[in-house]
């Protein structure tokens, strides 16, 4: 029977351990186990003058919603905020139901307090038409934000809060049938999308303000269709494709529309298209050029002077207009004529590479400017000059980013932390408790405390403390300790939140996790006559058997354990997991399991210490060959 089992069980748990190394590009945590977060991989080339702030990113798969199946998976996209050092400091995708987000910043504008906003894809059957989300710096949703029912989706590209607070700028497309007149074929008929974008209320959702570029931009501006392009039915061609769109204080629109090659000055007061820059029919005497642009933002804006940021891309799925994609800043003179443009600052990909869809570029507070190159992640900051001071990209190749922004921001959740601890050991002298600890989406947490209490409604008893070492921090105390808790304490020492109180987890069968002593009598210690006997230890120099060990631990709360470093934390965490499958098989197969729990943890060992190339996690779809930017050739109507 044990050798039956064996055979059956053993390659089970090996594909256990082998899932685990498969998947070094995302972590894992104990106190969290439903996330699975994108690891970074951070390069600095001088960290003193990269500019302050949290990264802000949203990864997918790929970009059209993913349907439902009956396998588990774990929160893998969706929001994520994470430091300058690539640590998780929150992972929003259980929110939004593991599907799809774009355009995820912070927002500054809205109240005195920092808030969130991004765009929350439809669902892959459409029974949810997405919106606009803002959210507090709590992490709890303010106001979801529809669009119109005509005007379809919530698109992906733009959910732009302006300086206000109380508006916003969304993209739209329209589906319509017009005749081919422009190309010279006036008998014939296609269905084309047109591009367009919305100013709405951010706490109705109505719209103030709409255009669209059907009737304004005329098809031969399109450099995707042509007079031999062959007509096509609903949704029909996609000419224009608008991606991004902004406001002055003046109340004109700058919109981006990647097929034209055009970025267009629309009138607030009638609609007019004011300017074209770029394109075909550029209304600007130019020292540069740019294609397939992304992000259009304007910089400065007092009416005859503007200054205009914006990703080049310069170039699409099929085609390479130019070598390198870049971020441009680009003044614009209207008041001469011919009206003037010229770049005053560029930023080449610093890898040499072309960004062929998506992206973005935000000049920060001090003047560097943040580019998010999209695939894989991809983000470099740049001094004003030019230098390259910081590069980055996600650890996997299965992921990418529509946009990626750095903001300075505070987050404060309205959860307590998340505790998790459990007891091991040989026998009853070196019993330890090991405390996993996290608090999901707190910015400002300095250091970690932790009690244990000798019964549910005994008084918390301080077991020691230390420094907030990543997104989970680990601690390990002497004892079998019972009844924890853990509190988030700032730099100047203030307490920002305490968890609930927990029961600390133990073996089931305590002969599989290796004691060799009398396990029926074990018993939770009291924590105040364990650690008080220890300061009397210290005072005389000696050691009772419950006081063996506890040179590590702190009483006072002056003094730190030592610290578990990055590889010895990657390993506690495999093993935790690991034996909480084992745990999970009974007693029957205690010999069994026992080896695979050895074998187990020396994998996981090994692999933190390799830190050996990633592989494939072959559950999440790649984009290879999906035609991202025709995302919006989906009939609105979904019939």
């Amino acid at each position: 029977m044990l050798r039956w089992a064996s055979a059956l069980l053993l390659p089970l748990f090996l594909h256990n351990v082998a899932a685990q190394q498969h998947d070094e590009d995302l972590m894992s945590f104990v106190t969290l186990p439903q996330i699975r977060a994108l690891k970074f991989d951070v390069h600095y080339q001088d960290r003193d003058r990269v500019s302050p702030g949290y990264w802000f990113v949203a990864p997918y798969g790929q970009i059209e919603p993913e349907a439902p199946t009956h396998r588990f998976e774990q929160y893998q996209v969706g929001p994520y905020i994470y430091d300058g050092d690539g640590t998780l400091i929150w992972a929003g995708s259980p929110m939004f139901d593991n599907r799809n987000v774009f355009d995820f910043k912070a927002v500054h504008s809205i109240g005195d307090q920092p808030h969130l906003s991004l765009v929350w894809q439809h669902s892959w059957d459409f029974e949810d038409q997405g919106h606009g989300v803002i959210l507090k710096n709590n992490y709890e949703i303010q106001n979801k934000l529809p669009l119109r029912p005509d005007l379809g989706s919530f698109d992906i590209h733009e959910f732009n809060i302006l300086d206000d607070g109380k508006t916003g700028l969304a993209m739209t497309y329209r589906e319509n049938e017009i005749g081919l007149e422009d190309f010279g074929r006036p008998e014939e008929r296609t269905a084309v999308l047109s591009g367009g974008f919305v100013r709405l209320d951010l706490n109705t959702a109505d719209i103030l303000f709409e255009w669209d570029s059907l009737n304004q931009v005329p098809l031969h501006e399109s450099v995707h269709y042509g007079p031999d392009s062959p007509p096509e039915g609903r949704p029909g061609w996609d000419y224009v494709h608008a991606n991004s769109v902004d406001m002055n204080d003046a109340g004109d629109y700058i919109v981006s529309f990647r097929f034209t090659n055009t970025i267009y000055l629309i009138s607030g007061a009638d609609g007019r298209i004011l300017w074209r820059l770029g394109g075909q029919h550029s209304d600007f005497v130019q020292d540069f050029t740019f294609s397939k642009q992304h992000d259009i933002k304007f910089v400065e804006s007092n009416g005859t002077h503007h200054i205009i940021s914006f990703l080049n891309n310069a170039s699409d799925e099929d085609t390479n207009d130019e070598p390198v994609s870049c971020a441009l800043i680009v003044e614009l003179d209207t008041a001469v004529q011919p009206m003037t443009a010229k770049v005053i600052r560029r930023y080449n990909r610093p890898d040499g590479g072309l960004t062929r869809l998506r992206g973005n570029a935000q000049l920060l507070p001090d003047n560097n400017v943040f580019v998010g190159w999209s695939e894989r992640g991809y983000i470099t900051e740049f001094a004003p000059e030019g230098e390259v001071l910081l590069s980055a990209m996600f650890n996997s190749t299965r992921y990418s980013t529509y946009r990626a922004y750095k903001f300075e921001f505070t987050g404060r959740p309205n959860t307590p932390p998340d505790l998790v601890a459990s007891v091991a050991g040989t026998d009853a002298s070196d019993l330890a408790t090991t405390f996993y600890v996290s608090w999901n989406g707190a910015t400002d947490v300095a250091r970690w405390k932790f009690y244990a209490r000798a019964a549910a409604n005994a008084p918390p008893v301080l077991i020691g403390n230390t420094t907030k070492t990543s997104f989970e921090t680990i601690y390990i105390a002497h004892g079998y300790l019972d009844w924890v808790s853990a509190e988030a304490v700032d730099h100047a020492g203030n307490v920002l939140g305490i968890s609930r109180v927990h029961r600390s987890r133990v073996p089931g069968d305590w002969a599989t996790a290796g004691f060799k002593g009398e396990a029926a009598k074990l018993h939770p210690a009291d924590p105040y006559t364990l650690y008080s006997q220890k300061e009397a230890d210290q005072q005389t120099g000696t050691k009772t058997p419950l006081a063996a060990g506890l040179d590590d631990a702190d009483t006072s709360g002056n003094s730190d354990i030592t610290p578990v470093d990055t590889a010895a934390e990657e390993a506690l965490r495999m093993a935790q997991e690991t034996y909480e499958l084992v745990r999970d098989f009974g007693a029957l197969f205690t010999s069994v399991l026992l080896l695979c729990l050895v074998a187990g943890i020396v994998a996981c060992v090994y692999t933190v210490l390799r830190r050996r190339r990633t592989k494939p996690y072959h559950h999440v779809p790649t984009e290879d060959g999906l035609p991202e930017e025709q995302i919006r050739l989906r009939s609105t109507t979904h019939e």
